[in-house]
């Protein structure tokens, strides 16, 4: 198996279980707004989450950086250095006592972060297939290259 194809392998199962993560995220702010759980079960269940995303998604930039697929590289680092961003300031976990003053715009930012994964989705199922096709034809035309030797 071609590393080019274990790293789109990675990159699918990376950017589904972000896609994941950040639904999670949405549904416990959806949750909290109709009332559903309180706010700490809401924040906590939240931050719980937010530095699994935050390295993941460091680690899918850093494998595209370290492999020199650029394109992938420079879609994501403006959200990695954002996310590194708000880590250093310490703004990555989610208040308790503010949550309900941040609740609309903490909506807003996971549903930007849901298109912006959803569109990397469709990227790496691209990539993958590609990937995937190019291989099979290649281990086609060497199989017939040994046969007629």
């Amino acid at each position: 198996m071609s590393v080019e194809l274990i790293l789109w392998l990675f990159s699918f199962a990376s950017v589904m279980v972000l896609i994941g993560l950040t639904a999670y995220q949405l549904i416990c702010l959806s949750d909290l707004e109709y009332d559903y759980i309180n706010p700490y079960d809401s924040s906590s269940r939240i931050n719980a989450v937010v530095l699994i995303e935050y390295s993941l998604q460091a680690a899918l930039c850093a494998s595209f950086l370290l492999t020199l697929h650029w394109f992938p590289f420079l879609v994501m680092a403006p959200v990695t250095y954002y996310h590194v961003k708000l880590f250093m300031a310490r703004k990555h976990l989610v208040d308790v006592t503010e949550i309900f003053r941040q609740l609309n715009g903490e909506k807003k930012y996971r549903m930007i972060k849901l298109a912006f994964y959803f569109c990397l989705f469709i990227i790496t199922i691209y990539r993958l297939v590609m990937t995937a096709v190019m291989l099979f034809i290649d281990e086609d035309v060497n199989l017939v290259e040994t046969r007629t030797i």
